[in-house]
């Protein structure tokens, strides 16, 4: 039975979720050495912000498959050296989206109309009304940095309050911003003309410090900054003088360069700073969602289905997940298959989407077909995760083409693979029901179902072939389940492709080819 650590605190309910699967033990607050130490035992790690899944402790993991982390950032996650290892890393793109953007919103509002120090002064037993004079949010001009999820949701109620919204978001069309009520703008434009910043980007090397004593002074006086997003986007010693000289009215944040955010950090005691103590997915039914969503993946991944949220498997979000799922299953079988027939040592493979197929998006489907390719030979190392890392360090090229009109069927592929006993093809298409069909082996039509044992012979077309090899196969107990012959001309060459209940046993591949006719023979296990 598989086992799950989860190390940090979640929602019962995803702990119940992975105990119908696994063997789950609850370890938090474990150290660095400690996690080290144990994790070779464990299948799975759930974890929140509060483990750091470093690459030692990657290494470590011996027998991990998937890492989960219950929220959106995975910062606390060596993403890379998961990746060469083929650990899934998933997390919970959506489960806190509400309440990430609430909180964006609520420290906006709160910034507007002095909410914590009104209220401290109250509990301190005073009643200093004209002290605390606010500002409405009506009318004014809300900048959002970062139009996802989270942005485009505080866009969508700030509009709803009458707000005017800037945004900056270099990965969002124009009409994609227009459909939610923003106008796209040039960063420089939103900090000379925002009344309120937002910020919702990811820290990234062109993100980091966003927010400096440069870009602070381009602001009005009247403005106010929101960071419910990631710590080290703003300049936190920087915004802090800003809001002390008058720079600009205020800001609010609720996360930091460290957390806990230090005993001596420039922020503390300024009347005109909000800070929460990372408080943006805080919610009771975000931390439900989040412990589902995260343990539903990481149950479907120890089951051998694919993650909807995996981070580290290029091209597949959830929505290409779904579309292209039956299509990821006929690449991975083709791939098997063509680089059996191609032997070992593979230098090159092509992969052709053929129909409507060549319309979709490609980059899942290639790296299936790797997975394919590289399985007799990797077994269980080899994923979607780290296929193409494989690939590239077996020195094989890869190359993708489309051709819109050369299939028969809606939608077809042609995978090519040069390796040890030499050049391969084949192309494989789906029926109306799913089913998987071999159409085309080395150029010669066929119409066959893949089975977990088959045999293919290259061989003269003419009387007696199929006779002679249903014969000694009979001779060793083999029963043939099915049997396609293709052909591109009569008395030409051809080939012969059989699914077998059975595995060929020792030595008979050779008495295959001594049959008259018979120029060559492989034997394929899916």
């Amino acid at each position: 039975m598989s086992k799950v650590l989860v190390s940090d605190s979640i929602d019962r309910a995803g702990v119940e979720i992975l105990s119908q699967v696994a063997q789950v033990d609850e370890k938090t607050g474990l150290s660095a050495e400690e996690l080290i130490r144990i994790i070779p035992e464990y299948d799975a790690l759930m974890v929140r912000s509060g483990t750091k899944v470093t690459k030692e402790v990657i290494e470590a993991g011996t027998q991990l498959k998937i890492v989960g982390r219950a929220g959106v950032g995975v910062d606390n996650i060596d993403i890379p050296a998961a990746t060469r290892r083929g650990i899934v890393v998933v997390n919970s793109p959506e489960g806190n989206t509400t309440a990430a953007a609430e909180h964006a919103l609520a420290m906006m509002l709160s910034l507007s109309r002095h909410i914590p120090v009104a209220h401290q002064s109250v509990q301190d037993g005073k009643w200093e009304r004209k002290k605390f004079l606010g500002a409405e949010v009506y009318k004014k001009t809300l900048g959002v940095v970062g139009l996802g999820k989270i942005g485009s949701h505080v866009a969508s109620v700030a509009k709803a309050m009458d707000m005017k919204i800037l945004a900056y978001d270099p990965f969002i069309s124009a009409e994609r911003a227009e459909q939610l009520g923003c106008r796209l703008v040039d960063l420089d434009f939103l900090f000379q003309e925002s009344d309120y910043i937002t910020l919702h980007v990811p820290k990234t090397p062109e993100t980091a410090n966003l927010i400096n004593a440069e870009t602070l002074a381009k602001m009005k006086p009247t403005t106010r900054i929101i960071n419910c997003a990631r710590g080290g986007i703003v300049d936190e010693a920087a915004i802090a003088e800003a809001v002390k000289n008058g720079t600009i009215a205020g800001a609010a944040l609720d996360v930091f360069n460290q957390e806990p955010l230090g005993e001596d950090s420039p922020l503390r005691g300024i009347g005109e700073l909000i800070l929460t103590p990372h408080l943006g997915a805080s919610t009771a039914e975000a931390q439900v969602n989040v412990a589902i969503d995260v343990a539903e993946q990481i149950r479907d991944v120890l089951l051998g289905l694919p993650a909807r949220s995996a981070v580290n498997i290029p091209g597949l979000n959830p929505n290409v997940m779904e579309k292209l799922k039956p299509y990821l299953q006929l690449a991975e079988t083709l791939g098997n298959l063509v680089g059996q027939l191609a032997g070992g040592r593979v230098d090159h493979f092509n992969v052709n989407l053929q129909g409507d197929l060549a319309t979709a998006q490609s980059q899942p489907i290639v790296i299936a077909g790797l997975k394919g390719l590289l399985s007799q030979a990797l077994r269980e190392r080899v994923n979607y995760v780290n296929a193409s890392i494989e690939a590239k360090e077996r020195g094989i090229r890869v190359v993708e083409t489309k051709d819109a009109s050369a299939s028969d069927y809606s939608g077809s592929l042609h995978l090519e693979a040069r390796g040890s006993l030499g050049d391969h093809s084949v192309t494989g298409a789906l029926l109306g029901n799913g089913e998987i069909r071999v159409i085309n082996i080395d150029e010669f039509p066929i119409n066959l179902p893949p089975s977990s044992h088959m045999l293919f012979t290259l061989h003269r077309d003419m009387p007696g072939i199929i006779g002679k090899i249903g014969s000694l196969l009979g001779n060793f107990n083999v029963n043939i389940a099915s049997m396609q012959v293709g052909r591109q001309i009569v008395r030409g060459n051809a080939v012969m492709a059989l699914s077998l209940d059975d595995p060929l046993p020792e030595g008979i591949l050779e008495e295959i080819t001594k049959i008259p006719g018979i120029s060559d023979a492989y034997t394929v296990k899916l």
